[in-house]
């Protein structure tokens, strides 16, 4: 009988050991691909759709419900947007997922964090206007720490659209009016949210957005038709994206916009051609919220089935929000519409980023206090030195700042002065009122003792109330210096937040004009998320600084460049209108038929820009010197270096930051008057001299893109331009 028992458990053994071993998509010693390819295998077509699918999740804040909510959410679900920043309840449902699911895989987490999550720094548009992507990095990085503590895995950030017309709302998301400056910051977004690599311990995954061309809505209204030829979409939308895909970003999300008659959700040609085929992107790309229903209200789909078609024909693996695939992706199988390999590649995408991500191995995030996770003292410093750097001195006649020593008494009038919530900007969702620090209370702390500060709010930022208006002015006669904080509300800038006019609202005008009464020197303090209409301020005021929407650490960055600690920086991403009725205008235009004797121009206004992209002042001179190449003649696949050396020829330091352009006047293609394709930032004490370098690469700095995505470069002439100084070279077969 023993010797029987021991054969049968002999026979037993190693069947028991096959039960023992994990699943090989269990097991991270295992490349990613074979996770995927095992765990794919093991998978029903119902637990396939459902990963397709993102649901939200917290949107009731009654804690009674929370329990039924977490109920009645499916094991299986491939993604949240989690509303809540609450690491336990999101380990509540992550465990529901792990331990509930039959094959236990784990949610995606998702949630909009676009400038900071508690810890909100400055707008993308002010960002850019740094020229500093080192800190762009490091601020995406320190979002990423408080969104992974929090329980998010996956931002639906950078937004890189090319956009140049500050009517649309969505302009304070992206980086300007620059192709090449989009490119940058996306880049250095990307890197700083997904870090090293996706499994480190404080990354989440990066999505571009919006994929594309969602910026050139026509006239400024969200939601619109965009008209974009082959080449504009090659040249001028796609370029940001190309290079942060090349950067690896995980993710993508497509566009509401129809684009010359196709819409983004539903467009085979950018979503599987372009980003799958020619670029070889290997994660996901998300609907925008409902843009897949979308499709019947932009005319290309007749039902929510035949939109469900579409938009996953044309690449869109993953359906935000509106159901549509849960509803009808098994029904398109079954009717041999769509095929199951279809199928299975768009799940592999998704599991492939929640492999990177380390979801699988850890897939509950740490259980911190608030206190422990957000507005570290570290954190809040970062945020302010990326306000300092953003913040754009665009006026200072006289020399008015920094203010003077003599200035003892300050009039600080305005809707903005006092105000926090509006600093914030549209997009900070998590951003705290009470967190932050105003313009009164930095200039408090920066003036002390030394300076008597008078305040008037004077005006609301909207409305016709003008009974502040008397007080204001009595203030303002009793300083020496008045300072107007005037701006928007940050619901004025975001999603569906397109304005008919660029403008200030008129009772902040009539404010600033009234103040003149007082016949004191005005800075101009401008908090906005868009560039604004300044053509009957302009004349009005000595000095005008844009802040921008700097997130919580904005009041004292400003003082200290009103008092002179700070030396400002910051230079225009996007151009400043006039007028409203300039737009479109931006630095990149191509050359008129007719540049000649203001032929084709506007007969009743101008037609500069009252604040060129790239503009922005310093309280010390920076002296360039003549620029130089290495070599006036080179072959395509030679390289050039450009020189130039800045002196700062003032008595303070300061930071500049030296644009190169360069120029083809003569091309098959007519370019661009010029077009920015390096830049470069240093700090320079006063009487220090240093050279700046710009390598002229001329396959990726001098050659063009069709209509075609194709890139050629033609022999002939080009002028690399900085500082004003223009050189000219030729390229030769």
């Amino acid at each position: 009988m023993r010797k029987l028992l021991i054969l049968f458990v002999s026979a037993l053994l190693p069947w028991l050991s096959v039960r023992s071993q994990k699943p090989v998509y269990k097991d991270a010693g295992q490349p990613v691909e074979t996770r995927v390819k095992d765990l794919l295998k093991r998978m029903t077509l119902h637990e396939k759709v459902l990963q397709l699918n993102q649901y939200t999740f917290g949107e009731n804040d009654n804690p009674n419900n929370i329990g039924t909510e977490v109920k009645n959410l499916p094991a299986e679900i491939g993604s949240l947007i989690y509303l809540h920043t609450d690491p336990k309840l999101r380990n509540q449902i992550q465990r529901k997922a792990m331990e509930e699911s039959r094959l236990g895989i784990p949610i995606l987490f998702g949630f909009d964090v676009i400038h900071g999550l508690r810890t909100v720094y400055p707008i993308s548009l002010a960002q850019a206007c740094s020229f500093n992507p080192d800190l762009v990095t490091q601020a995406c990085g320190m979002a990423a720490k408080e969104s992974v503590l929090s329980g998010i895995d996956w931002t639906f950030s950078p937004m890189i659209d090319v956009a140049r017309d500050p009517r649309w709302g969505r302009i304070s998301e992206c980086y300007g009016e620059d192709p090449y400056l989009n490119t940058v910051f996306g880049v250095a977004s990307v890197q700083g949210y997904q870090g090293e690599k996706l499994s480190d311990p404080y990354s989440i995954a990066a999505c571009l957005k919006h994929y594309v061309g969602y910026g050139a809505s026509e006239g400024g209204r969200d939601y619109r038709y965009t008209d974009i030829s082959p080449q504009a979409l090659w040249e001028t939308y796609l370029p940001p994206y190309e290079a942060c895909v090349k950067a690896g970003a995980a993710t993508l999300m497509s566009s509401f916009n129809d684009i010359s008659g196709v819409p983004a959700t539903s467009n085979h040609y950018i979503l599987t051609e372009i980003l799958k085929n020619k670029w070889r992107h290997d994660g996901f790309v998300v609907s925008d919220w409902n843009a897949i229903e979308q499709l019947i209200y932009q005319g290309v789909a007749k039902d929510r089935k035949e939109a469900a078609y579409k938009a996953f024909h044309a690449g869109v693996e993953m359906d935000m929000r509106d159901n549509i695939y849960y509803e009808y992706l098994e029904q398109l199988v079954a009717e041999k519409k769509i095929q199951m390999s279809q199928i299975d590649d768009a799940v592999a995408r998704i599991l492939r980023v929640k492999f990177r991500l380390g979801l699988f191995d850890e897939p509950y995030t740490k259980e911190l206090t608030e206190q422990e996770r957000y507005l570290q003292k570290e954190d809040i410093a970062l945020a302010a030195r990326l306000a300092e750097e953003s913040m754009v001195l665009l006026k200072n006649e006289n020399n008015l700042l920094p203010l003077s020593s003599t200035v003892k008494r300050v009039a600080l009038i305005g809707p903005m002065a006092k105000d926090s919530a509006n600093l914030l900007g549209a997009w900070a969702f998590k951003g705290h009122a009470e967190d932050v620090e105003t313009i009164y209370e930095g200039m408090q702390k920066e003036f002390g003792d030394k300076v008597q500060l008078d305040y008037e709010q004077g005006c609301a930022l909207d409305g016709n109330d003008e009974s502040g208006f008397s007080a204001a002015l009595k203030t303002a006669e009793a300083s020496d210096v008045v300072v107007v904080c005037l701006g928007e509300s940050k619901q004025w800038s975001g999603e569906n937040a397109s304005r008919s006019t660029i403008a200030l609202p008129d009772i902040q005008e009539k404010l600033l004009l009234h103040l003149k009464q007082a016949n004191k020197p005005i800075v101009l303090v401008l908090s906005s998320g868009r560039p604004l209409e300044l053509i009957r301020l302009e004349p009005q005021v000595e000095a005008i600084i844009e802040m921008w929407q700097p997130g919580v650490a904005g009041g004292t960055p400003l003082a200290g460049i009103l008092s002179g600690r700070v030396n400002p920086s910051g230079k225009l991403s996007v151009t400043f209108p006039l007028s409203t009725g300039q737009i479109p205008v931006y630095y990149n235009m191509r050359q008129s038929a007719r540049p000649f004797d203001a032929m084709g121009d506007y007969q009743d206004i101008p037609t500069k820009p009252l604040y060129p992209f790239g503009h922005g002042l310093s309280y010390t001179t920076f002296v360039y010197s003549d620029a130089k190449l290495s070599s006036l003649k080179i072959r395509k696949n030679q390289k050039i270096t450009a020189e130039v050396t800045v002196t700062n020829a003032g008595k303070m330091e300061g930071k500049e930051t030296v644009l190169w352009y360069v120029s083809d006047p003569f091309c098959s293609i007519s370019r661009p008057m010029k077009e920015l394709k390096f830049f470069e930032k240093h700090s320079l004490n006063a009487g220090e001299s240093r050279v700046f370098r710009f390598e002229i690469d001329p396959m990726r700095d001098l050659s063009y893109t069709d209509a075609t995505g194709k890139r050629f470069l033609e022999a002939g002439e080009f002028i690399v331009s900085v500082g004003g100084r223009k050189l000219t070279f030729e390229v030769v077969d």
